[in-house]
């Protein structure tokens, strides 16, 4: 594609100037793209109802059309030109959640382009709760349609800079709001489905979900395997519904088990991987730093490992941070799956391409 000027400009997160607000709705109802911050992570965002638009972001990211948009809106009568009708739960759920980080899938109107929803008859919707979002939809005027601003299968963005990094060159503007607050995706829920069904864990913990829902389930987990050359065409009913995702451009390796068992096997490959002169990162909890320091590993801690926000918030960036540091592989433990921790284990899973180590 043709190489452009990417223009990163500062904008304060909690009360953000009108000015720069403007030029960047100006944009975007010109058919540019823009990457702002939500509360999960940087998107990179285009008019929702203009398919060539839309059709930039996958130029932009290298994103098959098989793999849907999410499309964001600043106010729930949007959802009345976005949907053809809305199941009953809508309304109890918009008014728990949203704004936040919960997107639900509904009946796809004729307005929003196909090109957004993989030429599905559905359509993934949500409010986001950041300052800059909303800020920029009502000036825009328009839904706007925005995925993760990264390149496609890369780590997703939880800071300008890592948008920058996988954008430079791709998209005219950039507003940098701060670090991202959840850290990962939005929880994204099926309306659509005979039982409503949680495609993809998210910023909503399935707990939280239960509460309001308390038939909802987690769908079966469905891979599509995007590790071959040729790109596959199945049309995803999600994001995030890929084997191989949010990965760095070296090979993880995620270990399970007992805290125990996952040091010593996380030890063991690491000393291997030494050995054969390979530079290692680890990937750990504020409680494992002790076990690896002067091993020869570069360590990166997530935090408390009792804290799923807190590991959530900083998952994406530890994962950039190794990459960037030239490690030659990252090795990762595993952590508790409540809350949270169910969303982060899906990342790793998928940055794993779904593989799992355990000490026998």
């Amino acid at each position: 594609m043709q190489h452009i000027h990417t223009e990163i400009v500062e904008i304060d997160p909690v009360h953000p100037e009108i000015t720069k607000i403007e030029h960047a709705a100006a944009l975007i109802r010109a058919g540019e793209l823009v990457v702002f911050p939500t509360e999960t992570v940087y998107g990179l965002g285009a008019n929702a109802l203009q398919a060539q638009a839309v059709e930039g972001i996958f130029v932009a990211k290298g994103r098959p059309l098989s793999d849907p948009l999410i499309i964001h809106i600043a106010d729930e009568s949007a959802l009345f030109d976005l949907t053809t009708s809305l199941p009953e739960q809508v309304e109890q759920l918009t008014q728990t959640f949203w704004p936040g980080p919960l997107t639900l899938i509904l009946p796809r109107s004729p307005r929003v382009p196909a090109i957004v929803s993989a030429g599905l008859e559905t359509v993934a919707v949500r409010m986001p709760r950041h300052p800059i979002a909303q800020a920029l939809i009502r000036a825009a005027g328009v839904p706007i349609a925005a995925p993760s601003a990264n390149r496609f299968m890369h780590i997703s963005p939880t800071t300008a800079q890592h948008a920058l990094a996988d954008l430079d060159g791709r998209v005219p503007f950039i507003l940098d709001g701060g670090p991202c607050s959840v850290g990962v995706e939005s929880t994204v829920l099926d309306l659509c489905a005979e039982i409503p069904t949680v495609l993809r864990p998210g910023g909503v913990s399935f707990e939280a979900l239960r509460a309001v829902l308390p038939h909802v389930q987690l769908a079966t987990r469905h891979n599509v395997d995007n590790r071959a050359d040729d790109v596959h065409t199945e049309a995803q009913k999600s994001p995030g519904q890929l084997l191989t995702h949010y990965a760095p451009a070296v090979p993880l390796l995620l270990f399970d088990g007992t805290t125990e068992e996952m040091r010593g096997g996380m030890l063991a490959e690491a000393k291997r991987r030494i050995e054969h002169n390979e530079r290692v990162g680890v990937l750990v909890a504020d409680e494992d730093i002790a076990i690896f320091e002067g091993r020869g590993v570069l360590v990166y801690s997530l935090g408390d490992a009792a804290k799923p926000e807190q590991l959530a918030a900083t998952l994406f960036a530890g994962l950039r941070a190794l990459e960037e540091a030239g490690v030659q592989v990252i090795l990762c433990r595993s952590f508790a799956e409540h809350g949270l921790g169910l969303a982060i284990r899906d990342r790793l899973l998928r940055a794993a391409s779904g593989k799992v180590y355990k000490q026998e």
